[in-house]
């Protein structure tokens, strides 16, 4: 777990920086910011999904996995999850204040999350962890989670700290059930998580651009669909 942890403090350090910068920022700085930041989200999305092989997985798993994550409300539990800690820690709320736009703690939530724990580097570098004791693809991400996560803060605020949880929760379980995760996880599986995962982060750029209004949570069980249809598809 100490790969684990040490994401952890790089998201929550990054997250801090970007706060403090964030009160720096005149908004019309924050906004060019946030629409390239964007920019690079959609990047990222697009170059994950071209690392999928079976298209027929893939649509599988946005499809079910989506009709799933509605069935369930996850963007729903998410978003009352976010007004609860709005409550409790003052948090941000959609409203202008002193000219500046702020962001919910939800919003910053499911951004951040999304783009920390979805993707290869999260998998195979947990699964290194828990195996053999190799940190280094989990060190090489948290530098790159650092980065990132000074600039979602700076345009979302506080709610990208939030994230922190997620990647400890979600990466914290890989790391423990590797043993048991690794017949699952062969190199096509992975890559077939991957392009799930990366579709979802296209559908959240595309929020952040205000193009769309997908509720992106609720696809995210499509991520882990790829397990399962693997077996008969790949």
């Amino acid at each position: 777990m100490v790969s684990v942890f040490i994401n952890v403090a790089a998201v929550l350090l990054g997250g801090t920086l970007g706060l403090f910068f964030n009160r720096s920022f005149p908004q019309r700085i924050a906004d060019t910011v946030m629409k390239g930041l964007a920019l690079c989200v959609l990047y990222i999305g697009i170059s994950g999904a071209l690392e999928g092989n079976y298209i027929l997985v893939t649509i599988l798993s946005v499809a079910l996995g989506g009709a799933l994550g509605e069935l369930l409300d996850l963007d729903g539990k998410l978003n009352r999850l976010g007004q609860k800690l709005e409550q409790q820690f003052g948090g941000q709320a959609d409203l202008n204040e002193g000219g500046r736009t702020r962001k919910s703690l939800a919003e910053g939530f499911v951004s951040a999350s999304m783009l920390f724990c979805v993707g290869a580097m999260a998998i195979v570098g947990s699964l290194q962890s828990g195996l053999v004791g190799d940190h280094s693809t989990i060190i090489a991400k948290s530098l790159i989670d650092c980065i990132a996560a000074v600039l979602l803060a700076s345009s979302l605020g506080a709610g990208v700290l939030f994230s922190a949880g997620a990647v400890l929760l979600y990466q914290g379980a890989i790391v423990l059930l590797a043993e048991t995760l690794e017949p699952l996880l062969d190199s096509a599986t992975v890559a077939e998580m991957s392009c799930a995962g990366s579709l979802l982060i296209v559908g959240l750029a595309l929020n952040m651009l205000d193009l769309t209004h997908l509720k992106v949570t609720n696809y995210i069980p499509a991520v882990f669909l790829p397990m399962l249809f693997c077996r008969f598809f790949a």
